[in-house]
């Protein structure tokens, strides 16, 4: 099967790192600008390289999981059989590419977004074709679960088709109703959105607040150093799709998560967050974030 993933941001590259570590998987990453192809080979090799180094994989399976992988434009989803859409979690944005989609792909060709939080029937609503949403985790590469959506247009077959492909690339299929934030991002980014207040109240500190989190709750990592994973500026769009979804003050965005995001300081992407990072994206000690100002 060829694959499309339209958007190389992170969400975009571990998706085509996991199709293309399954076997029967060719895949174009069609990188929306047309332009810095060599850069985005070395952000997708560079994990792999990683996994060399660390003895995971063989020299001998990076390439050939390497040789599977064509970096290329949007052009690159006109034969696809599968495509997913993968760029920012905005509304507009990922209108404005699906047309583009729509308008050279195969008219039998399975389309699919990798949002987050967005409906799928608005997504879809100046497309001639049902789309569906296939929402992947960061890092899609290791993380098991694909939330699958369906939307107004989608059709049963379709759901099916994409239960099946998740299957066969080793990853776990869920089937969700559409609904703002849809089972984890409903659950998880509120609840890192509430960490992010309890900071601003100077509650606690935010080292303090993981490790209440990972000793008290036994998650693996705390919510703010889940929040940097994520992406700060993932975690406001969420948020913001579920409260104006809603209008449910629950859902209201925390004002220090605004305050970042209007800061670039959207966590492990930029080098800094609620921590800082170096350049292998691991946590700088003693570089949590001290005060709100």
């Amino acid at each position: 099967m060829k694959v499309a993933v339209v958007g190389s941001g992170i969400m975009g590259l571990g998706i085509t790192q996991a199709f293309a570590q399954a076997e029967g998987y060719d895949v174009s990453l069609c990188v929306v600008s047309g332009k810095g192809f060599e850069q985005k080979r070395a952000l997708f090799q560079k994990p792999l390289k990683r996994m060399v180094a660390k003895g995971r994989i063989t020299q001998e399976r990076f390439e050939e999981i390497d040789s599977k992988v064509t970096i290329t434009d949007i052009d690159g989803c006109r034969d696809a059989d599968l495509i997913i859409e993968s760029a920012i979690e905005n509304l507009q944005a990922k209108m404005k590419l699906l047309k583009q989609i729509e308008d050279i792909c195969r008219p039998d060709a399975l389309v699919a977004s990798n949002t987050s939080s967005l409906s799928i029937t608005e997504i879809s609503g100046e497309l001639t074709r049902p789309i569906i949403g296939m929402h992947f985790f960061n890092p899609a590469a290791v993380m098991k679960l694909v939330e699958v959506i369906p939307g107004m247009t989608t059709t049963d077959e379709m759901v099916e088709r994409v239960k099946d492909i998740a299957t066969d690339i080793d990853k776990v299929p869920v089937e969700v109703i559409e609904g703002p934030g849809f089972v984890v991002n409903r659950l998880l980014i509120p609840m890192i959105n509430e960490a992010i207040g309890i900071f601003e109240e100077g509650l606690a500190s935010v080292e303090g607040i993981d490790i209440a989190m990972k000793l008290g709750a036994n998650h693996p990592m705390g919510p703010l150093a889940l929040g940097d994973l994520i992406g700060l500026d993932v975690c406001l769009a969420i948020m913001e799709v579920m409260y104006h979804e809603t209008f449910d003050a629950k859902y209201r965005p925390a004002r220090l998560l605004k305050k970042m995001v209007r800061a670039k300081h959207l966590g492990q992407k930029t080098g800094k967050g609620f921590y800082e990072y170096d350049e292998l994206g691991r946590i700088i000690p003693g570089s949590a974030l001290a005060t709100i100002g």
